[in-house]
């Protein structure tokens, strides 16, 4: 099953993308990777006699892969072209979810703070809680150092307390 899903991954990469990587993947199956497209598509075998799994997905920042975000079973004794034509409909429902959405309030752009890294998105405020920037010591933090330090004098008193030389 290997050789037929590999012939066919060889031929769909040639049709898709002229710069693509094909290998394979632990479960017997053939990944197809597009990184100037930062897509891949995976063939794995499901069982059935010249059917497979088709999958596809995206490429994340460092060359990581995303999970599969859309799957269908295939016939492999389909042509080239038709095989293809399924891979582009899946690529595309990809590349729309791909898509992020315009995230709604305020922009942050403008107001001073603290710096984050591109691409991190702000955390949510939780309901009933100080803003971050305006951190105080609790009192059970209080509570906690005072008997800290309570038992660090208990401990010298038993050392030295006892002789008065």
């Amino acid at each position: 099953m290997y050789a037929q899903l590999r012939e066919t991954a060889d031929e769909l990469a040639g049709v898709l993308w002229r710069e693509h990587t094909v290998y394979r993947e632990r479960g017997g199956g053939v990944v197809i990777r597009g990184e100037h497209v930062r897509r891949w598509i995976s063939l794995a075998p499901t069982g059935g006699k010249d059917r497979a799994l088709l999958r596809a997905g995206r490429i994340l920042d460092g060359g990581t892969t995303a999970p599969a975000r859309t799957e269908v079973v295939v016939d492999l004794t389909a042509g080239t072209t038709e095989l293809a034509a399924v891979c582009r409909r899946l690529l595309a429902d990809v590349a729309a979810a791909a898509e992020p959405a315009p995230v709604p309030g305020p922009s942050r752009a403008g107001r001073p703070g603290k710096k984050r890294k591109p691409g991190r998105a702000a955390r949510a405020a939780r309901p009933g809680r100080r803003p971050r920037g305006e951190r105080h010591t609790s009192p059970g933090s209080w509570f906690v150092l005072l008997c800290v330090v309570a038992v660090l004098g208990a401990w010298l008193y038993s050392l030295f307390g006892r002789y008065p030389y």
